[in-house]
């Protein structure tokens, strides 16, 4: 071949694959690199994980991209990068995906979550049942007088982080049979927003990762008050207690609202940062920062001891 066409043919290959959009997950990264897409619900636990990380792994180059979920799952799907953390598995036809690049994917649950229900501060109705919870995002209650506990009148509505969050998602598969949510539903784009808007709106109930609830507080919360929200409390049927979302009623399963949340990887390498982090979360050193530092129940055993106070 003609020695003059061989860097004519590297640079073409190199401008077709920037048209194309693709770049490869993994062939362009070093061992150090570590680019993760992060469900945004778990922001505030997963920056401390990766601080924590990088201080015992100082040679990591840490690139996460907080998201929603569905965004996540489709950058891991296209190969665009090749961890991530989410609150479901991949699905058949995307592993199917994966597999036809000949990699592999492994899935691990690392803890189990819970979201909040919370109202302004002014609101005086805190107490909700799962069958009414249901009734909001199926369309079939749309007032506050239709809750039973509810003192108030007027226009009820519901507000979430993000279209494609892993909330709506367990709202649409979990309460409403796969359909899509009805009623006055919005979404204020992240969970700040919600946050935000709730504490000025008395007409509202938010939807959040209730570890958002524990932001700029570096441990576990063992009472909701002094929030600037109220947090409403649960039941999951008549013959339960009203419960909020603290970790004890979510390890005994008392508070419905919950969901799993699954470390995903198809990195190929044996010795990347990137598949240390993936072990990270699921071993004892990032298990016991979900215990200690956050609203997330960690998937290793824990200690519960009844405690009199005098």
């Amino acid at each position: 071949m003609n020695k003059k066409i061989i860097p004519f043919l590297l640079g073409l290959s190199v401008l077709l694959l920037v048209a194309c959009g693709k770049r490869p997950a993994h062939g362009w990264l070093n061992e150090d690199d570590v680019r993760i897409a992060i469900d945004a619900t778990f922001r505030p636990i997963m920056e401390e994980q990766l601080q924590q990380f990088s201080m015992l792994h100082p040679t990591a180059q840490l690139k996460p991209l907080y998201c929603s979920e569905d965004s996540a799952l489709r950058l891991l799907v296209a190969d665009s990068l090749s961890s991530c953390v989410a609150t479901r598995k991949l699905k058949p036809s995307e592993l199917d995906v994966v597999h036809s690049r000949r990699h592999t994917a492994r899935q691990e649950l690392i803890a189990t979550d819970a979201f909040a229900l919370i109202v302004s501060r002014n609101c005086p109705d805190t107490l909700i049942t799962l069958d009414e919870v249901k009734g909001i995002v199926s369309g079939r209650i749309t007032r506050w007088e239709q809750l039973a506990g509810s003192s108030r009148r007027g226009e009820l509505k519901l507000l979430f982080d993000h279209s494609g969050s892993s909330t709506v998602r367990y709202m649409r598969d979990s309460l409403c049979s796969g359909a899509e949510l009805q009623g006055n539903v919005f979404a204020q784009g992240s969970s700040e927003a919600v946050i935000d808007f709730v504490r000025d709106s008395s007409d509202v109930i938010g939807v959040v990762g209730v570890d958002w609830l524990r932001k700029g507080n570096s441990a576990t919360l063992t009472d909701f008050g002094g929030l600037p929200v109220r947090v409403m409390l649960v039941q999951r049927d008549a013959s339960s207690y009203y419960r909020r979302p603290y970790q004890y009623y979510i390890g005994t399963g008392e508070y419905p609202l919950t969901r799993s949340v699954y470390a995903i990887t198809t990195d190929p390498r044996q010795r990347s940062q990137e598949k240390l982090l993936w072990h990270w979360l699921k071993e004892q050193k990032g298990q016991l920062i979900f215990c200690n530092n956050s609203q997330l129940l960690p998937m290793m055993p824990v200690q519960v001891k009844a405690v009199k106070v005098k």
